[in-house]
């Protein structure tokens, strides 16, 4: 069966999007997901989205990760499904959805390429050792460095990745330098096993980790530096809960066409 698809990336985290809503992808299986990821093989694409029908909301995302796997919340893909919905005709400039973290708010310029997305309220951030591990739709672990632009992050993110704490679950691994009045930030991310150019849940748990890391309250406003471009996170935190938490940045249709699924 051949189907339309769209090819969008934000900050370099590329993502294949399918309109879904009059279910013509009734069933999709994990080694069909992988091969339609495949940058050799496949279209090529940090992860795959559905959007569909969901009452009372705008549209669902339905999320998997280049390994074929259904995903938790992927922010950059977030930020690209609203960019898609505007495209679709089925938004203007606001528009409230469900993922699998739950519900969603979003704004998106008139251009059509800057989105503010509303991620869902942080509350617990625990350590591990010096790191901090936290979950900001899917979970993560922060850790601060040196030289993080020669850092080996293959290799060190895997290792953490796949030690006896995380192998089971799995966790994504950011590592986080400070960069001006911000972050520079490179993630290896669980699902692609591999480094992506930007991680949307990683720089937001990455702003987090950094205010109470630096003892900050109040609003906060984060710009963060990923190997795709840049990205900005705002948010309140009172000491204990973060939120308002708005993950913004760029999301671009890069092209679109048709594949046999």
């Amino acid at each position: 069966m051949q189907i339309n698809f769209y090819k969008y990336q934000g900050a370099g985290n590329d993502f294949i999007l399918i309109d879904n809503r009059r279910n013509v992808v009734k069933c999709i299986d994990k080694q069909a997901v992988a091969k339609i990821c495949d940058r050799r093989f496949g279209i090529g694409g940090d992860g795959l989205m559905l959007l569909e029908n969901e009452p009372g909301f705008d549209f669902k995302m339905v999320y998997y990760n280049a390994d074929g796997n259904e995903g938790s919340m992927c922010g950059n893909g977030g930020r690209c499904i609203v960019a898609f919905a505007k495209h679709l005709g089925i938004i203007n400039d606001v528009t409230k959805f469900l993922a699998t973290d739950g519900v969603h708010h979003a704004k998106i310029s008139e251009a059509g390429n800057w989105v503010s997305l509303q991620m869902i309220d942080v509350a617990d951030i625990n350590n591990d050792g010096e790191a901090y591990v936290l979950n900001t739709g899917s979970p993560h672990y922060v850790k601060l460095t040196a030289d993080l632009e020669s850092k080996d992050v293959y290799n060190e993110g895997y290792a953490i990745r796949n030690n006896d704490t995380y192998k089971q679950d799995g966790i994504n691994v950011n590592f986080v330098e400070k960069n001006g009045d911000g972050y520079f930030v490179r993630t290896f991310e669980r699902g692609v096993e591999n480094e992506t150019y930007a991680c949307g849940t990683g720089v937001t748990a990455v702003a987090l980790a950094m205010a109470k890391h630096d003892h900050q309250t109040g609003t906060i406003t984060t710009p963060i530096k990923v190997l795709g471009g840049d990205l900005n996170i705002r948010f309140d935190y009172d000491g204990e809960t973060f939120s308002n938490i708005f993950l913004e940045g760029p999301a671009e249709l890069v092209f679109e066409g048709e594949i046999a699924i």
